[in-house]
């Protein structure tokens, strides 16, 4: 397939060879093709650092009215929206900023470091059951239920409920934005349906419960808020948005940092020996393998990027994954570099649509890793088979990540 704009350039997204190694292609886009326009489908890919950076400043051009791409559902059964509005995330103006001011209020800096000795508890828990086995899948043991009793935690879920949890939210992120792409099929609609109806049937009964009984818990504070400011249905999905967006970024990074350094063995061994480094190996990750490789953005006047027209109604997929490779930006930005510092990546994103909870999946990352390194003499992955990559195709994590731990 030769693109117009490209000469021979082609960008697969859904390729797995590219999925999984695509940073010679990020390269070679960002040198000879940084605003490509795909064939067959209405959409764009932009790859540069300033280029993303400038779609994510304005977005009343840029817009994050994207709902369809990550809720495909409501693009198949538009009946869904009254019950399933769109995730506030994925939308503008006073919707949008009115509820980010909300959930601002319970992931502030500070609060998140009041509650760090609940994350180093859990992780010591998960992580006595790890070193028992010696020999074991951290994905299942660890990394998805990590970050899942964490985000439970905060909003008050009770532990036991977690696997629970785990089911829905897998079933949720299973094919995150893959709508720009391709219809999805009715078995991942309905998957999506049942689990968006499970989660608010879960949380439903608790936000009754917290009205009559209230807590020092998310939940409890959100419903408490007037329902003529919070209705309902986006109080359900808002509730909804926290546990999935706390869960899949996180699982990311987690998994993605024992990769990285695994293998990258000097840089093992530097941070071993200074865990001080802890926390800027954890922004090393999130930008040489960042865990959500793309955002979107659709465009809602007509407008150019490079000198590239985009028409009203296309999706713009803005590779961060690229743009935390940039080389204008970062020097030698394909080396994993653990004390790399300053770090400006974007693995969040950035303006007015940055994850709200990027300083709590930052703090877990930090408190996992250390207590890792802390706790045993080495680590190594048990197969030499290449790990599954999940099934989205924007983002860059594994299914399994079986390893052999030497306790301490």
């Amino acid at each position: 397939m030769v693109n117009e704009l490209a000469g021979e350039f082609v960008f697969d997204p859904l390729d797995e060879s590219v999925r999984r190694e695509p940073y010679q292609l990020y390269a070679r886009a960002r040198q000879e093709c940084p605003v490509y326009r795909h064939a067959n489908l209405p959409l764009v890919s932009v790859f540069t650092y300033a280029d993303i950076v400038s779609v994510f400043e304005n977005p009343v051009t840029w817009s994050s009215d994207f709902a369809a791409l990550v809720q495909p559902y409501l693009l198949a059964r538009p009946e869904l929206k009254d019950e399933m509005p769109p995730f506030f995330a994925m939308s503008d103006g006073v919707r949008h900023d009115s509820q980010r001011e909300l959930i601002l209020k319970a992931f502030t800096p500070r609060m998140m470091r009041n509650f760090e000795p609940t994350i180093e508890a859990i992780a010591a828990e998960l992580l006595d059951l790890v070193l028992e086995q010696r020999e074991v899948d951290l994905m299942p043991t660890m990394f998805h239920i990590l970050p899942l009793r964490v985000i439970g935690s905060l909003l008050g879920i009770p532990r036991e409920d977690a696997d629970q949890f785990d089911v829905w939210a897998r079933d949720l992120v299973e094919n995150q934005v893959q709508g720009v792409l391709r219809t999805p099929s009715n078995e991942t609609i309905e998957k999506q349906v049942s689990a968006t109806r499970g989660l608010h049937g879960y949380f439903r009964r608790a936000i009754a419960e917290r009205r009559s009984n209230p807590r020092e818990d998310l939940i409890s504070g959100l419903a408490a808020v007037d329902e003529r400011t919070l209705s309902e249905p986006d109080l359900l999905q808002m509730l909804t948005m926290i546990m999935i967006s706390g869960f899949a970024t996180t699982v990311g990074l987690l998994a993605n940092a024992i990769v990285d350094l695994l293998r990258h063995p000097d840089q093992l061994a530097q941070l071993r020996s200074e865990l001080h480094l802890v926390p800027t190996a954890i922004n090393e990750v999130l930008r040489f393998s960042t865990p959500v490789q793309a955002m979107p953005r659709i465009c809602k006047a007509a407008a150019e990027i490079r000198g590239i027209a985009v028409r009203p109604g296309e999706f713009v997929l803005n590779w961060l994954g690229s743009a935390n490779r940039d080389d204008t930006v970062f020097e030698r930005a394909d080396r994993f570099d653990i004390s790399r510092a300053p770090n400006p990546h974007i693995a969040f994103g950035f303006g007015p649509h940055s994850c709200v909870g990027s300083y709590l999946a930052v703090r877990e990352g930090v408190i996992v890793l250390r207590m890792l390194l802390e706790r045993t003499r080495g680590f190594e992955l048990a197969t030499d088979a290449p790990l599954p990559l999940v099934s989205s195709f924007v983002a860059r994590s594994y299914r399994a990540l079986p390893m052999r731990l030497s306790p301490a």
